[in-house]
């Protein structure tokens, strides 16, 4: 089925909180991985990152897929103009596959935050989505979990330098995944007007995010094959609020795979991960 730019976002602004939208749609910056001639897939990054994190997952997961992975709004190299809410990144990322000429239903791949917008996608305008794919999901977070990340994201003065950051980045991360993690300082770690390194964010973009995933799971009442992979050494994916009222709206078309990985599945565990993800998209 082809959709309009129009129907696109009128399903999305049709579907959404019942409050006036005086922003307009943004069209994000785009990283074309993986096969150009490929069928397309949406690929979503988490609340912090940027697109280009993608880069060497999507060697292994999607090769032959034409993987348009973007900077959401207030991230990587997007603009940042609030507000930054769930709705408003919805339309910008319809927008954007507009822009890239997509305009049949896509697959679509969230990790993180990013999970939260794919499961959004397919609640909100489910005939523009064909599958998703939620890498370690953050929705329905505990309030008081969200709060103190938020407030983590307020607190941080950045770094001393790019070695600092280096350091701090590699300890947060498995040993076996850290090798990712030279690139990723490279290309979102950038020097400030008060001399100390940050990540290409904005602080007030990931706040606004934190306080979305601690909103009840969007539940889709049209189904589509959903592929959930669950970081088991993390608690980010919820039983009583995500999985539970999700298995009753998706039934057989919710799969649930754990993997021996922390949050960041796509460097801990990019090989198992990517398997899944194969299977599931073929």
């Amino acid at each position: 089925m082809t959709i309009s730019h129009t129907g696109r976002v009128a399903v999305a602004q049709g579907l959404s909180r019942q409050t006036p939208r005086y922003g307009s749609q943004m069209r994000l910056n785009v990283h074309h991985l993986g096969d150009s001639h490929g069928e397309p897939l949406l690929a979503i990054h988490g609340v912090t990152s940027h697109g280009l994190r993608y880069q060497e997952f999507v060697k292994l997961a999607a090769p032959d897929r034409h993987v348009i992975s973007v900077d959401l709004r207030g991230h990587g190299r997007s603009g940042g103009a609030p507000p930054w809410d769930v709705i408003t990144h919805l339309d910008d990322l319809l927008e954007t596959l507009d822009a890239e000429g997509v305009e049949d239903a896509v697959d679509v791949m969230g990790h993180s935050f990013g999970g939260l917008l794919a499961l959004s996608l397919v609640t909100l305008a489910p005939e523009l989505v064909r599958r998703a794919v939620l890498l370690d999901p953050a929705i329905a977070l505990p309030v008081d979990y969200c709060a103190d990340r938020a407030r983590d994201t307020i607190a941080f003065q950045g770094w001393e330098s790019l070695e600092q950051a280096l350091a701090e980045r590699e300890a947060s991360v498995a040993p076996h995944g850290r090798h990712f993690v030279p690139a990723e300082i490279a290309e979102h770690v950038e020097l400030c007007a008060d001399g100390r390194y940050r990540a290409r964010f904005l602080p007030a973009a990931a706040v606004t995010a934190w306080s979305e995933m601690a909103h009840a799971a969007p539940i889709p009442e049209e189904a589509r094959p959903v592929l959930i992979l669950r970081a088991l050494n993390d608690n980010y994916v919820q039983d009583d609020t995500l999985l539970a009222p999700l298995g009753v709206a998706l039934g057989d078309k919710l799969e649930v795979v754990g993997l021996d990985s922390a949050h960041m599945i796509y460097w801990e565990a990019p090989e198992a991960a990517a398997a899944e993800i194969r299977r599931f998209l073929a």
